[in-house]
Order: C-alpha cells, then sequence, then structure tokens
C-alpha cells in the first residue's frame, strides 16, 4: 500500500516536470517516450488520473495528517 503510494507520488511529479518543459520549451516529452503513438500517449495520460485519483484516495482513507495536530 505504501510503495503504491510513493509510486503514484512519483508518477505525479514525473508528469509535473514533463508539463513544465513543455509550458517553458515546447518540447513535448511525453510523445517522444511514446514514439509519437496517440494511443500510448493517452495511455500514459490515463495514468496520471489513476495516479491522482489513488493519492486521493489514500489521503481520505488514511488521513496522513491526523498525527500533525
Amino acid at each position: 500500500m505504501k510503495l503504491t503510494t510513493i509510486f503514484c507520488c512519483l508518477v505525479l511529479i514525473f508528469f509535473g516536470l514533463c508539463a513544465c518543459l513543455f509550458a517553458l520549451t515546447g518540447f513535448d516529452l511525453l510523445a517522444v517516450l511514446s514514439f509519437g503513438n496517440p494511443y500510448v500517449y493517452r495511455a500514459i495520460l490515463s495514468l496520471s488520473g489513476v495516479a491522482a485519483l489513488w493519492l486521493t484516495f489514500w489521503l481520505v482513507v488514511f488521513r496522513p495528517t491526523r498525527p500533525l495536530r
């Protein structure tokens, strides 16, 4: 469970860096990694959606900020 959450965080950080690179330079790293295949590109983008949903679920169910109070 914890490993899945760490993996999802790493995926979202990677997608954030790719989006920042695209916004600043116009170079689409995800398109390069998917070799220009639109189906692979969409599958990679859907992975970010699943990672975001998992992290939302994890934050709601396990409440990791509870010990900070």
